[in-house]
């Protein structure tokens, strides 16, 4: 008996060291909470725990949601936690979530807390496509999403790339364009810079009215299928009932508004809304599950109090916080003007002080640049005074390089009357020299005169020498004259030209000796003063057949000079044809004396009668040939 008792106060123990508490995770949309419930709270005493936690009084909008395989639900007030089909491992997890939409955001969201709920679920459904958005609307949803966390628009702050790491545009919108993140920041960012001024809450208000207007907002979907098995979509929101075709979730078919719903129930799996006008059939449609009807029900009966309600006057409690969140709203608002007058005094004292610190500066430069201004200065006296004991001994140079001056001009002038004279010597001189190149050019002028009247010489000359030829070849052709002695004597050499072949005489001139001579004369024109030349250099007619060759320089001997007349040869030769007496003595005179025997047989050769004398060879005209 005794181990009975025992063992009913050890099991009585036991009992009561057993848990009287469960863990409970609640997440709501920014953050997460966890707390100790009894177990035997209901659902009302933990949402009103989550509620008072938050600070939310408009608690009919939230609700507790679970999900039982894959299937959304709702924690009822009335039942216990634990009596739900929920997992009983701890701990037990609940999101807190907007169960109903208001029509009106800005007139039925009173407190700022039910704003920035409401605007974070909004928000997570745009983005995750539940709520379908255009473009442009989203890409202006986002820039007063970026309002609401970042505030006014900086640009020193909320730089290129501020946004890379935020989650803004639902990705059908960005896979709609081809636009890189960088583009989409920049329309974004050029939106959020025209929000300035505006507060979070106002930009999270501005959010949701915007967002309300999308047809999908605040609609719950559930897949049905009416008495001929098409299948539908139901939808339920704050407005009423809706039938949508299954691929077009923007337009209903049909629509109940709450105001002509007179009933709705449903049995196991059949629906059924009957409108408040008879006259209209009554709209039965399936379900896939009994616990989706009993979750459509607990919709349509919350947003059918919530519809009604809207159009009764306000409760008291709903007065009273109106009131506070006026007067919440105006204290704030109040508040932002303060912070905004502050703001700008403190930008004004900014600028005040920047404008200080720039002038501040600009006097520091301005105090450094006068310090080297006068450093400068102070550089630059010693500079002067350098340069003015530099100018005194320069000016010293200078007076002493002034005398100097002075003493050069003196001579310069002494010079200058020198160079004056020498000057008018020159001139004198060149005048001279003028005059003398008048002579020059006259003389020249005079000598071409003379070497053209020496050319027409040479041209009768050359005819005399002709006439001569001729005359000579009429000789030859008669007898010739009997030779004074039986064997003629040799001709000296330089007779040796004459050459007697037969009965006949030949006497050939050659043209060298003409055109030696008009070279000569030619000279004279152009370089010889005077006569041809101081003698005649040679004077030769056809080697070998006959010559006559002069001196060409003075000597005992010589005294021929060639004159301005017919050649030698042929005057002689032609005076000897003539006149062979007179011949002689011109032979003799013209020959000269230097081979006296040599010229005595050359005009014994010739025929011509010759006289020897004791003193020499004469001729018949009585004149000697000897030596001088």
């Amino acid at each position: 008996m005794a181990g009975a008792i025992a063992s009913r106060m050890s099991f009585s123990s036991l009992k009561r060291k057993q848990p009287k508490t469960f863990t409970v995770r609640i997440v709501t949309m920014d953050a997460e909470m966890e707390f100790n419930c009894e177990m035997k709270w209901k659902g009302k005493d933990l949402f009103d725990l989550v509620c008072r936690t938050l600070g939310l009084r408009e608690t009919w909008f939230f609700g507790l949601q679970y999900t039982i395989k894959d299937t959304v639900a709702w924690l009822k007030m009335d039942k216990k936690v634990l009596d739900h089909d929920v997992s009983k491992e701890e701990p037990v997890t609940f999101h807190f979530l907007a169960k109903f939409y208001p029509e009106n955001a800005e007139e039925e969201l009173v407190q700022e807390i039910t704003q920035h709920l409401f605007f974070l679920q909004v928000k997570k459904q745009i983005l995750d496509e539940k709520i379908y958005c255009p473009p442009e609307a989203s890409v202006l949803l986002a820039s007063y999403a970026v309002q609401a966390k970042y505030g006014d628009y900086d640009p020193s702050v909320h730089k290129r790339g501020f946004l890379a790491q935020e989650e803004l545009l639902p990705k059908r919108v960005i896979n709609l364009y081809q636009m890189t993140p960088e583009m989409w920041e920049e329309r974004i960012t050029a939106w959020y810079a025209e929000h300035r001024g505006r507060a979070r809450d106002e930009a999270e208000m501005e959010y949701l009215k915007i967002a309300q207007d999308l047809e999908m907002y605040g609609v719950n979907y559930f897949t049905i299928r009416n008495k001929k098995g098409t299948e539908l979509l139901l939808g339920v929101d704050a407005l009423g009932l809706h039938i949508y075709d299954p691929e077009n979730r923007l337009t209903p078919k049909i629509s109940f508004p709450w105001n002509e719903i007179r009933n709705i129930s449903y049995s196991d799996k059949e629906f059924t809304i009957k409108p408040l006008d008879k006259k209209i059939d009554v709209f039965k449609f399936n379900s896939s599950k009994l616990r989706v009807n009993k979750l459509i029900l607990q919709l349509c009966i919350g947003n059918h109090d919530l519809f009604m309600r809207r159009r009764k006057a306000d409760s008291l409690e709903v007065q009273q916080m109106k009131a506070q969140a006026r007067e919440e709203k105006a204290r704030k608002q109040m508040e932002r003007q303060r912070l905004a007058r502050e703001k700008q005094m403190r930008e004004e004292a900014e600028r005040t002080r920047d404008e200080l610190e720039r002038r501040l500066l600009q006097m520091k430069e301005e105090a450094t640049m006068a310090n080297e201004a006068l450093m400068r200065s102070e550089e630059t006296a010693d500079l002067l005074a350098e340069k003015a004991q530099i100018t005194e001994e320069e000016a010293k140079l200078l007076a002493q390089k002034a005398a100097e001056a002075e003493q050069e001009m003196q001579r310069i002038k002494a010079t200058a009357i020198r160079t004056e004279e020498e000057k008018r010597l020159m001139e004198q001189k060149v005048l001279e020299a003028k005059v003398l190149a008048l002579k020059m050019a006259e003389e020249s002028e005079r000598r071409a005169k003379e070497a053209d009247q020496l050319k027409q010489d040479l041209q009768e000359a050359r005819e005399a020498e002709r006439r001569a030829k001729q005359k000579l070849l009429e000789i030859t052709t008669k007898p010739a004259y009997p030779p004074m002695n039986p064997l003629p004597a040799p001709l000296p050499p330089d007779m040796a030209s004459f050459n007697l072949v037969g009965d006949s005489l030949s006497f050939d001139f050659k043209d060298t000796d003409m055109k030696r001579l008009s070279m000569e004369i030619e000279k004279e024109k152009y370089g010889v003063p005077g006569s041809l030349g101081p003698h005649v250099g040679s004077l030769s007619l056809t080697p070998g057949r006959f010559a006559l060759s002069l001196p060409t320089g003075p000597s005992q001997h010589s005294c021929l000079s060639l004159p301005a007349a017919p050649p030698l040869w042929a005057s002689l030769v032609a005076q000897t044809v003539k006149n062979p007496p007179a011949a002689q003595e011109t032979w003799v005179r013209s020959l000269g004396r230097e081979d006296p025997l040599a010229t005595h047989s050359s005009i014994l050769a010739w025929g011509i009668p010759w006289k020897e004398e004791p003193g020499g060879l004469q001729s018949t005209g009585s004149q000697r040939l000897g030596h001088d």
